[in-house]
């Protein structure tokens, strides 16, 4: 999650104090807003890349990378080799991938083993006051906090569908919250994950995060971080490791998005599909977990929608991001930019690592639907606010389902 710090613009508890001018509401929330980093892919057709500029899977399960690919990685000094052998960690400027058909992800068998996932952080960074442009949209009053609830293992039994993503970034290893989502191309058979833009790409001053991959139901017992330090991979991981094999994110994001603050916010979302780092019986992640959300990219207007609930895995204090969490609350109205599109904003006191994770509300149908992920906060926690998913957030989706409709 972005999260915010506070400073002379904010009330009691940190929180971005209510103005009656708009535009001073937005200078108090610009004062405020900060965000973490992670990173994907563009959501643009033609940035996109064609089918054959992704890593496919062989017959014994290996990535293996296309001539074009290796031809382009070269061109930034990059062997795939040498990159699995540790090289990944070189990112110099000029060899950081950053455009959508650079997007590169091969396996590094055992690089998540328990203590590297439990050590990931979530790299929240403080905000500039010039990070937001003025808020000259509808803005509802800040919410009152939700206290975040803890959700009872086992986790599978309670939210299959929610899991963490593990990612490499130049400050170190670090986390975010996903949810398995539907995939239109393969009815029941669903390999793809939501997520926060800023979870697989820096945004406008940088490229692709490395080493992205899902753990489904990480920490499935609940397991104290004290239990997790002697924690088999099974124990973490029951479902598997998951690798993105291909990731894409909104083209606003990629223009826009930073480490700070809440530019490219409206559109700060995300969808990888993923592949087991072992094999999985030739089954999907849906069919692994047995669950999967449809995304509804026609939610109403926040005067129409009724509660939604916000889950993830929260790892700035007073949490320790090993154990899964959910508020739920009525959302209100958040404008960044009156050009964007209005965020969804609800009282909670969840924090940093529940980036990226499922906003979920009933649907038209009545049953369960992905309407939203977490993307800002206040560092001082007491809400979260998430993008509304409309045509941007599915052409992004369609675009990954498509790309592998025929495998």
């Amino acid at each position: 999650m972005r999260s915010t710090r506070p400073s002379s613009t904010t009330g009691p508890g940190g929180r971005p104090r209510r103005r009656n001018s708009p535009v001073l509401a937005a200078m108090a929330l610009a004062s405020a807003l900060a965000l973490t980093a992670t990173a994907c892919e563009s959501g643009d057709a033609a940035a996109g890349g064609e089918a054959s500029a992704s890593a496919t899977a062989s017959d014994d399960g290996k990535l293996r990378i296309p001539d074009d690919i290796r031809d382009r990685l070269r061109e930034h000094g990059i062997d795939i080799d040498k990159w699995k052998n540790g090289a990944w960690k070189n990112w110099d400027r000029d060899d950081w991938l950053r455009e959508a058909h650079e997007y590169i992800n091969p396996i590094i068998e055992g690089l998540w083993d328990p203590d590297r996932m439990r050590e990931a952080e979530e790299p929240d960074q403080g905000v500039d006051d010039g990070d937001l442009s003025g808020d000259q949209g509808v803005t509802d009053p800040t919410p009152a906090p939700v206290e975040a609830q803890a959700v009872p293992p086992s986790y599978h039994a309670a939210v299959p569908t929610a899991g963490k993503v593990f990612f490499d970034s130049p400050k170190g290893s670090a986390v975010c919250s996903a949810t398995v989502v539907q995939d239109p191309a393969h009815p029941g058979k669903s390999n793809l994950v939501w997520t926060a833009g800023h979870c697989v790409h820096a945004g406008k001053k940088g490229g692709w995060y490395r080493n992205i991959a899902f753990v489904p139901s990480y920490n499935d017992d609940g397991k104290s971080v004290a239990e997790l330090e002697n924690a088999t991979r099974e124990d973490v991981a029951p479902y598997g490791v998951w690798w993105g094999d291909w990731a894409q994110t909104s083209d606003q994001w990629i223009e826009q998005g930073g480490s700070t603050g809440g530019d490219g916010a409206p559109y700060d979302f995300a969808v990888i599909h993923v592949t087991p780092e072992k094999g999985s019986g030739g089954k999907s992640l849906e069919e692994t977990v047995g669950s999967a959300l449809p995304v509804d990219f026609e939610a109403p207007a926040v005067p129409k929608a009724d509660r939604v609930t916000a889950i993830g895995y929260p790892a700035a204090p007073p949490y320790d991001g090993q154990k899964l969490y959910r508020c739920q609350d009525r959302p209100g109205r958040l404008s960044v930019t009156a050009s964007d599109p209005t965020m969804y904003r609800i009282g909670c006191t969840m924090t940093g690592g529940s980036s990226g994770g499922g906003w979920v509300a009933e649907g038209a149908d009545g049953k369960p639907a992905l309407v939203s992920n977490t993307s800002i906060g206040p560092v001082t926690s007491g809400w979260l606010a998430g993008p509304r998913l409309g045509e941007a957030a599915k052409g992004v989706y369609d675009s990954v389902s498509e790309k592998f409709a025929g495998r």
